[in-house]
């Protein structure tokens, strides 16, 4: 841990569930911060923007800035304006988040010229006449691009189903492969990297995602720790890719982790 000197953090199951702070996650993310790591929210979170999750967040307890977070839809944003320049996007997404996607064009799911679908969180969007439409724009040569691959999240009313299982299925309709933006892609992770100034192997991510927050970062070469709160499933950890770098019990035990110079 000597060299650590960024922290990564993911915010739904690890900090909040519900966006509700989950025991200890204020104090610890306050005790982070006066130890001197440097810290960005890293979130594949789609039914907000960041100046909302920021809010929402301070309302919490937290101290946080809209500029300490990145989000899967910021990440969409920046790479539709570098591989798709001009293109006309359909979006299917449950939330407003288009303040995060300044300079993208964005039209109907029915409209006839669509060059590129792209895909958010799931909700009660993800209805059969907009998931069909979308597999008829994939058809006639659309790109699809997938904020992330999440099958579920948790809730208070416990996991809820997310929009990597309809992900999967236009995929294989479709027969084509989508372009990953969000966690697990490496270009999420080095984003966040640039954002804080420091190197993967100066940085941590912290996660309840075994693959997309953990593993994926441990390929970018950082330093992976699992929580077993939020999405964890003892399952889940047995039947992974990999093993993390490092599994504790929830974000709360973290300064303890970075070692006894924040931990109180």
């Amino acid at each position: 841990m000597a060299s650590v000197r960024a922290v990564l953090i993911d915010i739904d199951g690890v900090l909040t569930v519900s966006w509700e702070p989950l025991p200890g996650a204020v104090a610890a993310l306050r005790e982070v911060r006066e130890a001197g790591f440097g810290v960005a929210l890293v979130t594949n979170t789609t039914s907000r923007t960041r100046a909302s999750i920021a809010s929402v967040l301070k309302g919490a307890g937290f101290t946080v800035s809209a500029q300490d977070i990145l989000t899967a839809p910021a990440v969409t944003a920046a790479y539709l304006a570098e591989r798709c320049p001009g293109a006309r996007c359909t979006l299917l997404n449950s939330g407003d988040i288009t303040e995060d996607l300044a300079g993208v064009t964005l039209v109907g799911v029915e409209s006839e010229d669509v060059d590129v679908v792209v895909l958010g969180g799931a909700g009660p969007e993800f209805g059969y006449a907009a998931l069909n439409q979308a597999f008829a724009h994939l058809q006639r040569g659309a790109r699809l691009v997938a904020m992330h691959r999440n099958l579920y999240w948790r809730t208070d009313d416990g996991l809820q189903l997310d929009s990597g299982a309809f992900l999967a299925g236009l995929e294989k309709a479709a027969r084509t492969e989508a372009e990953v933006t969000g966690k697990p892609s490496p270009a999420f992770f080095e984003a966040a990297l640039t954002r804080l100034g420091v190197g993967a192997d100066e940085a941590l991510m912290v996660g309840d995602d075994i693959e997309s927050d953990v593993l994926a970062a441990q390929r970018a070469g950082l330093t992976g720790v699992l929580v077993k709160t939020g999405k964890y499933l003892p399952e889940t950890h047995r039947s992974a890719s990999g093993a993390p770098d490092h599994v504790v019990e929830s974000f709360a035990d973290l300064p303890a982790l970075l070692g006894e110079s924040v931990d109180q």
